[in-house]
């Protein structure tokens, strides 16, 4: 397979090397997905995230404006040729992708497409997601694909670092906890234990009225029960996991589906979040998880968070029954997500029709601090 000249490639190493100063996850893989398309010279781009059961738990496109992407409405979740890839991870290429096998149609509003590529994105031996890239003029030659190959592997690299980089802030919160529990232990319990057997030793004398031996004992058995308590606290701290707020709601979450449900959830972007807008947002959440979980007979739920620079966007998504928008059922709780999402200023938005699922659209404007 050709592979790019030597002067192409260094300027690809060059430009992906800042890609590694992003703080975010999320701009650092847009920057490789831009990168990909317009040294590939295609017109769109997109990182496709695997999540849970062989679906698509986030979708990072570029190419497309906002107003386009509204006017689709819902992001793949890996049918059709997206799908093809997620089963069969190896590179492909497609001249017209409206031609191919596994082509399931495009929704309303869709630009065409038809030249089409696709690289798997891999962290180690793990496949992280797909970068997809389509609509080329002449359609896409054997240096593209090696370009994407290696633009591919960068992104499975800022994948790698980022996952190093928060497994390391957890250990060091892990540290942290242990020197919490240690100083607990050694110095806390330590006088309060020494606090008592003095106390105890004023009680041993006939000098004191039984009135006072009475709460000075009372005294000692209150500082037995702090240091019993203490102990607690202590083979809590040590044990206890580090569960992020976005990683305590997505087990919420998949504690919802007791229908069996395979729930797919990407929910890290709420981290961004304040106090205030995550309790709100993550009610919301919860409700319209619950309601799906109960309501909609579908076998998968798919919830994912994402954020631009002036709003947060999570959606709930099932292929169940559906149901009448305008005419909702009183135990629907869509009046409880609106309610809490108005009072951060937030809206939401219903899309269903029966036997064709239910899409629940949470936005959240983001302001500046």
């Amino acid at each position: 397979m050709p592979f790019p000249t030597n002067e192409v490639f260094s300027d690809l190493i060059q430009r992906a090397s800042a890609v590694t100063d992003h703080v975010g996850l999320r701009s650092a893989l847009l920057e490789v997905v831009d990168l990909a398309r317009t040294a590939t010279g295609a017109s769109y781009g997109a990182l496709g995230v695997l999540g849970s059961y062989g679906m698509l738990s986030d979708f990072l496109y570029v190419g497309m404006d906002p107003d386009q992407a509204e006017q689709i409405g819902q992001l793949p979740i890996g049918k059709g040729v997206l799908g093809t890839l997620i089963k069969h991870p190896t590179p492909i290429v497609v001249p017209d992708i409206m031609e191919h096998h596994d082509f399931s149609g495009f929704p309303a509003n869709h630009p065409p497409m038809h030249t089409f590529l696709g690289v798997p994105v891999r962290t180690g031996a793990e496949i992280y997601g797909n970068l997809y890239l389509t609509e080329k003029p002449g359609g896409f030659t054997p240096e593209d694909m090696a370009t994407a190959q290696a633009l591919g592997a960068i992104a499975g690299g800022v994948v790698s670092s980022v996952l190093l980089h928060d497994r390391l802030a957890e250990l060091a919160v892990l540290d942290d906890r242990e020197r919490i529990a240690r100083d607990l232990h050694d110095s806390v319990i330590q006088d309060l234990f020494a606090t008592g057997l003095s106390l105890q030793a004023l009680t041993m004398g006939s000098q004191l009225e039984p009135a006072t031996k009475d709460r000075v004992n009372d005294a000692v058995d209150r500082i037995d029960a702090a240091i019993d308590t203490l102990r607690t606290f202590i083979f809590n701290l040590r044990r206890a996991p580090v569960a992020s707020p976005a990683a305590a709601l997505a087990d919420s979450i998949r504690g919802l589906c007791t229908n069996g449900q395979q729930a797919s959830i990407s929910i890290q972007a709420l981290e961004t979040l304040d106090a205030e807008h995550f309790d709100a947002i993550s009610g919301a959440v919860r409700e319209a998880a619950s309601n799906s979980c109960r309501h909609s007979g579908s076998d998968t739920l798919v919830v994912r968070a994402t954020a631009s620079e002036s709003e947060m966007i999570v959606e709930v998504i099932d292929h169940g029954v559906g149901f009448d928008v305008d005419h909702p059922s009183g135990g629907m709780g869509l009046a409880n997500i609106t309610s809490r999402m108005e009072e951060v200023g937030g809206t939401v938005a219903v899309s269903s029709e029966s036997g064709q699922g239910t899409v629940v659209t949470l936005t959240l404007p983001i302001r500046d601090s």
